[in-house]
């Protein structure tokens, strides 16, 4: 069965982190979140932000970033962000890849993308722009895994409540 990985390292934003874990509920994907994070966990704007989908969340914590890379050894890695040379959508995700994104005042650690560059991704953008938002650009990079799995597990069927097709 495939699997899809999302990575935050240090979340600051707790309706960010609340929009993604939806995401993550919608599309099966499990979420890691790697500490410490700007927030609480049991923060009013994180639930309501990821309404009623907790149930559907496969969600692990790590203390720190060598937590993260020891219990995830052999992974396959790739890291988002705007100092990346190549877009998104110009590598192939593998099953079980991890799509790894930084905090939204920072972004990734400068030392961890120099360690990785060939795994560093960018979703383009025009020049003037400084990112996206952290929850959507997750969602891109979820989405451009997916399609690339052949969108594993999801339905492509929707149903009108009042009428049939």
């Amino acid at each position: 069965m495939s699997e899809l990985n999302i990575v935050l390292v240090e979340p600051e934003i707790p309706q960010n982190t609340g929009n993604i874990a939806r995401t993550c509920a919608a599309t099966g994907a499990r979420l890691h979140i790697v500490k410490p994070m700007g927030f609480s966990i049991d923060d009013k704007k994180l639930k309501r932000a990821g309404l009623d989908y907790w149930y559907l969340l496969d969600l692990t914590y790590y203390e720190n970033l060598d937590d993260f890379f020891e219990k995830n050894k052999g992974g396959k890695f790739f890291f988002f962000t705007t100092k990346a040379r190549k877009a998104h959508s110009d590598v192939d995700y593998p099953d079980k890849a991890y799509l790894i994104f930084g905090k939204e005042t920072k972004g990734l650690p400068e030392e961890l993308l120099l360690e990785h560059p060939d795994e560093c991704v960018r979703i383009p953008m025009i020049d003037d722009a400084r990112s996206l938002n952290l929850s959507n650009s997750v969602a891109i990079g979820v989405y451009e895994a997916l399609r690339q799995l052949g969108y594993p597990k999801l339905s492509n069927k929707g149903q009108l409540h009042n009428y049939k097709w």
